[in-house]
């Protein structure tokens, strides 16, 4: 079945392409509060970066590397680079400089997109291989060792005026047309390159997802509408469901640049009203803790609570308190990235909050598993997302835990320069081995009852 589905995988470049030009007036990216890109204004971003690509020298397959907080630049810097071709290489922003120095250097890196503040504590020096080192906030050269991109960057709208001598249309916007097995995106789950897990991520493995996306929840969505992104994109479960998912579906994407406090959260969901909210645990425990156990450690509450009119009463009050907090017009909350605290599932499926809880890894770009929150049982993440196949590695995989294996589009290609990693978690059937001990009922749910491997994860999916 995977055969299958893999030998009909569309251009993943494709869906950008079609989303741009079908999009092209609506708002698609925005700082929040600050300022908003169109999909036009995207596509002619992206435009001039792929002609400083092409006079600096870079070339079809070459990496270029993102570091910064979430930004609208940050997210059109990446999607400059897979739709010229090029291969994406997210950083997350946290790393130490080292750590920064040492992806950027263990994956060949030709190009480095850099916040400010990021930049502040790197050593271009440090990163040798490096042709240049382009400021995320305005695409200014702060380092370049070669003279073609700096009157490059110079000359770029006299370039771009030279291409687009009269004006820049939709049908102007031509993207690279990816193979399913071409490489998109190295991402690395660790900070070190000692274990070297840069996951390579292939274009069948986006295009997966996105379609994933589509028949699980594409019902929900409608061209324009917004949603907040406060996801890391240098993580693939924010890039994926946060960013890349929302943008070809037309919607407005708000990116949150603060610190997630409880109070700079809602005070965004609020004001922005997100139409679906991705999210890890953390943040759904701070706000549980912030929003709903004040109402009700209450005694008097609590003993009202259990008496089956008045109860349900206040407890739809609490639901409709937190579905308003969090803006009042979402279809689900979808939380994954790691487990939630048993103590508040329980509480907002008591007061039948619409959330559901996935299950997925960078090695599966990211899913695994989904269920829609109306479908969903309590302590599980889901059953095999659309495509994939997951099953049990034990003799009874009803009571017995086993390791979750996965296969389908999804799964990775393996680790960049690290074979022998590959080899130990992709066996020779094509099987992601997922480190993580499950159990699955007869109807496909998935429960995570461990790990196999060493690893420890915290509820902000770190």
């Amino acid at each position: 079945m995977c055969k299958i589905i893999m030998e009909k995988v569309p251009s993943f470049n494709m869906l950008l392409q079609d989303a741009i030009r079908k999009h092209w007036e609506l708002p698609s990216l925005s700082d929040y509060g600050i300022n908003t890109f169109r999909y036009k204004d995207v596509a002619r971003v992206i435009e001039k970066l792929h002609i400083l690509y092409e006079q600096s020298g870079i070339k079809k397959g070459d990496k270029i590397s993102i570091c910064g907080k979430n930004s609208s630049r940050w997210g059109i810097a990446f999607f400059s680079v897979v739709t010229y071709g090029a291969v994406a290489v997210p950083i997350l922003h946290e790393f130490h400089p080292n750590q920064v120095h040492d992806i950027v250097n263990h994956s060949e890196s030709k190009l480095l997109f850099i916040g400010e503040r990021e930049w502040e504590n790197l050593s271009a020096e440090a990163m040798p291989n490096l042709s240049g080192i382009i400021g995320i906030n305005d695409y200014e050269i702060l380092s370049s060792k070669t003279e073609q991109l700096i009157q490059a960057r110079e000359n770029l709208n006299k370039l771009f005026g030279e291409r687009h001598p009269n004006t820049f249309r939709p049908e102007d916007v031509i993207y690279h047309k990816d193979e399913a097995e071409e490489l998109a995106i190295i991402n690395y789950t660790s900070g070190t390159t000692s274990n070297s897990k840069g996951v390579m991520i292939p274009y069948r493995a986006l295009w997966s997802n996105m379609d994933f996306g589509k028949v699980a929840i594409g019902q929900h969505l409608k061209a324009g509408d917004r949603v907040l992104s406060m996801l890391p994109m240098a993580h693939m479960y924010g890039m994926a469901f946060e960013f890349i998912f929302e943008f070809i579906s037309g919607l407005h994407i708000n990116f949150l640049t603060k610190m997630a406090s409880p109070t700079v959260l809602l005070k965004a969901l609020a004001e922005v009203k997100p139409v679906i909210i991705v999210m890890v645990p953390l943040i759904m425990e701070k706000i549980v803790r912030k929003s709903i156990l004040p109402k009700i450690q209450d005694p008097k509450v609590k003993m009202l609570m259990k008496m089956p009119v008045i109860g349900q009463s206040i407890k739809k009050k609490i639901c409709d308190g937190l579905t308003q907090a969090l803006g009042g017009n979402f279809y689900e909350v979808i939380i994954g990235g790691a487990a939630l605290n048993q103590d508040v599932e329980s509480l907002l499926r008591d007061i039948k909050f619409p959330f559901t809880i996935g299950y997925g890894a960078t090695e599966c770009a990211p899913i695994i598993c989904y269920e829609d929150w109306k479908k969903f049982v309590p302590g599980s993440c889901g059953k095999a997302a659309y495509g994939m196949t997951v099953r049990i590695n034990s003799e009874d995989p009803e009571k017995i835990a086993g390791e979750i294996l996965v296969k389908g589009p999804n799964v990775m290609l393996g680790y960049y320069k690290n074979e022998e990693a590959t080899a130990e978690t992709i066996d020779a059937d094509g099987w992601y081995h997922t480190g993580d001990l499950g159990v699955m009922d007869k109807e496909g749910n998935v429960f995570i009852k461990g790990r196999s491997k060493n690893m420890l994860l915290g509820p902000s999916g770190q």
